[in-house]
Formats: structure tokens, C-alpha cells, sequence
């Protein structure tokens, strides 16, 4: 960690001014001794010598610390999201909007963990047509909201990406998986109602899914080279435990939910955690 190798340069300096004290009382003492007194510029030189001797170190430390630009990472990202959904049903889609509210943890800047909240609406079908039970006459439109927690890997974290630029290019491509739960409160038509299938009724369901996603994060880097803005685009598929998204449970498949995002995230906290390759290039 940077933390510690600048604590090490520190006790690195600190060896170094103590050494040069040490020499140049072990020299004034030998000259004492034994009753040497040799010029005053017999002494500067040696002075000058012990002097280029330590500004050399300093540098070479320096420049071992600035060896390090490019290699630290910031923990957590906060992030906000904005979603553009369709649900894979009964009935036919149509395409609505949801905000998600993100914090993702690093464990190394190609390997995060995402805990995601959304907020949003769903709608298929179409409320004008007769109820006859069929996927266009279908209709619904639900509110809900959702929790999810995803492993994201990116390619960054596997491949070797420093100079070549195909692999730089792609280093950011990721693939997510894990699971979640969607509250969902959707109302639709009773079909069940043979007097008036237009009616419409409310059901209350919580469904568990499958968040299955891949996309793609935009690195923007500081003066330090840390990656301290990210915008994310992606492309997602919750795989439904259930058929009762859309309120209605027809055919042999359960329900999808789609996804087109676009987000931005901000690195919080200190960068001080360094990886084991550069992660800007």
C-alpha cells in the first residue's frame, strides 16, 4: 500500500540524516584526535561530497514515491442510474423508466460488488382493446421497487493490458451476476371478469430474480491518475423466479425484466489503496 511505502521512505530519509551526522562527527573527531588540521576546504569538499551523497537518495526515493501515480484506487463509489425498462411477458411491451441509487465496494478496481436500489414503473399491453386474453389486449402498468446485489468483473482484472492498445481499449468491457427482489405493485385487467374483462384489479407481489448484466465503465481520471468518476452503460436481464410481473400467468416461462442503463458513480474517500498494475494508461 502507498500508506506504508511512504511511511518506509520516511524511516529511509531519517537512516540517511543520521548517517550523514554520524560521518561527519566521526571525521571532525579523527581530525581532533590526532591533532590534523587540515584546510578549510579539504572539509567543504568532504561537507559537499556527504551533501551529493543525500540529495541523490532523496531523489531516488522521490522518484520510487511517483512510481506509484497510476496505481491507487478509492474503495467505494456512490452512483445514481438511469434505467429504461421492458418487461418480457403476457402481454406486449412497452418501454418505461426507473432511477436506481447504487454503492459499489472495489475490491480491486476490475473485480466490484454492487448493492443497487431501483424505483420505477412497468407497462405492457394496451388498456383500449377488448379483455379477449390475448397478448396485445393485455394490459398493465405497476409500480415497484427493487434490491439487487451483483458481482461485476471486468476484463482489466484478467487480461494483461499494459502496452497494447486493443487490450487497453476493452479492459473496461464487465459481465455482472447475482441476486435481488422486486416489490411490484401491478395493476391490470380481470380477465376473469366475463360481464367487464376490461376491469381492472390489483395485485401485490415480491419477486425474486436473477440480475444478469454486461456494459461497460468509462474511467475518468484525477491529477493523481485515480479513477474518481465512472459512467457505466450496460445492458441487464432479471430473470424472474415467478410469471406474476405482469400480473397475468400464461404459457410455460416465467417473466423477464429488460434493461438499458446509463449511470455515473464518484470514488469517495481516500485513493490510497494501490493495485498491482496501472490502472490508467
Amino acid at each position: 500500500m502507498l500508506i506504508g511505502f511512504i511511511k518506509r521512505i520516511k524511516i529511509y530519509l531519517l537512516f540517511a540524516v543520521f548517517l550523514y551526522f554520524l560521518l561527519t562527527f566521526m571525521d571532525f573527531n579523527k581530525v581532533h584526535k590526532n591533532k590534523i588540521f587540515k584546510s578549510t576546504k579539504v572539509i567543504m569538499i568532504k561537507f559537499l561530497s556527504k551533501t551529493t551523497f543525500l540529495t541523490m537518495l532523496v531523489c531516488c526515493l522521490t522518484l520510487l514515491a511517483k512510481a506509484q501515480v497510476g496505481y491507487n484506487y478509492s474503495k467505494v463509489d456512490l452512483g445514481t442510474s438511469l434505467n429504461f425498462n421492458s418487461v418480457q411477458g403476457d402481454a406486449t411491451k412497452k418501454l418505461t423508466s426507473s432511477y436506481g441509487f447504487n454503492i459499489t465496494y472495489h475490491a480491486t478496481p476490475y473485480w466490484n460488488f454492487v448493492l443497487e436500489t431501483q424505483l420505477g414503473t412497468l407497462q405492457g399491453g394496451n388498456i383500449a382493446l377488448d379483455g379477449n386474453n390475448q397478448p396485445f389486449s393485455r394490459y398493465f402498468k405497476s409500480n415497484f421497487t427493487s434490491f439487487e446485489l451483483r458481482e461485476q468483473l471486468q476484463f482489466g482484472e484478467i487480461i494483461d493490458y499494459s502496452d497494447n492498445n486493443f487490450y487497453n481499449a476493452i479492459k473496461n468491457f464487465y459481465s455482472s451476476i447475482g441476486v435481488g427482489v422486486l416489490i411490484n405493485q401491478a395493476t391490470h385487467k380481470d380477465l376473469n371478469n366475463q360481464s367487464n374483462p376490461n376491469s381492472l384489479i390489483t395485485t401485490n407481489t415480491n419477486e425474486m430474480f436473477i440480475p444478469l448484466r454486461v456494459g461497460y465503465e468509462f474511467k475518468i481520471f484525477n491529477d493523481y491518475d485515480q479513477p474518481y468518476i465512472k459512467v457505466d452503460l450496460g445492458l441487464q436481464v432479471n430473470a424472474m423466479f415467478s410469471d406474476y410481473l405482469d400480473g397475468y400467468a400464461y404459457g410455460s416461462t416465467t417473466d423477464f425484466k429488460l434493461q438499458e442503463t446509463i449511470g455515473v458513480k464518484f470514488a469517495i474517500g481516500a485513493g490510497n489503496i494501490s493495485y498491482r498494475k496501472q490502472v490508467s494508461y
